[in-house]
């Protein structure tokens, strides 16, 4: 049975793909909840209808399907403090 450790290790490193932080740091990556074998993702944006959200979903989706666990996720919107942080980290990481 895999633990929600194995599967931060399995998703920490897949970064954003125009800002050089990954997803976990950048705090997209809000929370999982594990329970019989299902992950429960909650993804945060900082903006309703984000383009790439489909795209960041299967980026973790893939590593956490390898892992052998089930994959269910919901989005919620950043609250002012998360986004003030993720709008700093963008401004940082920003891939030119």
């Amino acid at each position: 049975m895999k633990t929600k450790q194995d599967i931060l290790n399995a998703i920490s490193d897949i970064q954003h793909p125009a800002i050089a932080y990954s997803l976990v740091d950048l705090g997209i990556v809000k929370d999982i909840d594990l329970k019989d074998n299902k992950a429960k993702v909650t993804f945060a944006f900082p903006f309703p209808n984000i383009p790439i959200a489909e795209q960041l979903v299967n980026s973790i989706y893939g590593p956490i399907f390898l892992l052998g666990v089930d994959f269910e996720y919901s989005i919620v919107e950043m609250n002012e403090e998360e986004k003030a942080k993720f709008m700093q980290m963008e401004t940082a990481g920003w891939k030119h």
